[in-house]
C-alpha cells in the first residue's frame, strides 16, 4: 500500500458548494498510476459523506495531472456552511491520505 502522497502533490479550494482539488505527479512515471487507480469513483468514496454530489475527474496529461470537481461538497459553502472547511482548503491534504494498492515499480 502506498500513500498518495508519495506520488502526487495536490491543491484545492472552491466555488461556492462545489470543491475543487488538482493532482500533480510527483514524477512523469507516476501519471499512469494516478490515471488508473485515483478514479472519480474512488475519490466520491474516498471523501464519503463530505460529498454529496457527484465527482468529475478532469485528465491534464500534458502537465502529469488531474483535476476533480467535487459537487455539494461543502455543506453549502462559504458562509452557508456549518463544517470547519467551508472553502475546501483541507481537501488537499485529504485525497493526499488515500491509499492505492499499487507497485511504484509498475
Amino acid at each position: 500500500m502506498v500513500l498518495l502522497n508519495e506520488l502526487a502533490h495536490a491543491r484545492s479550494g472552491d466555488k461556492g458548494d462545489v470543491a475543487n482539488i488538482g493532482l500533480i505527479a510527483k514524477e512523469p512515471a507516476y501519471y499512469p498510476i494516478l490515471e488508473e487507480h485515483v478514479t472519480a469513483a474512488r475519490v466520491k468514496a474516498h471523501f464519503g459523506e463530505l460529498c454529496d454530489g457527484d465527482v468529475e475527474r478532469y485528465p491534464m496529461a500534458n502537465i502529469h495531472a488531474f483535476n476533480f470537481v467535487l459537487h455539494d461538497a461543502l455543506g453549502g459553502g462559504g458562509v452557508r456552511s456549518l463544517r470547519l472547511d467551508n472553502q475546501g482548503k483541507t481537501y488537499s491534504g485529504a485525497i493526499l491520505r488515500m491509499e492505492l494498492d499499487v507497485d511504484v515499480d509498475e
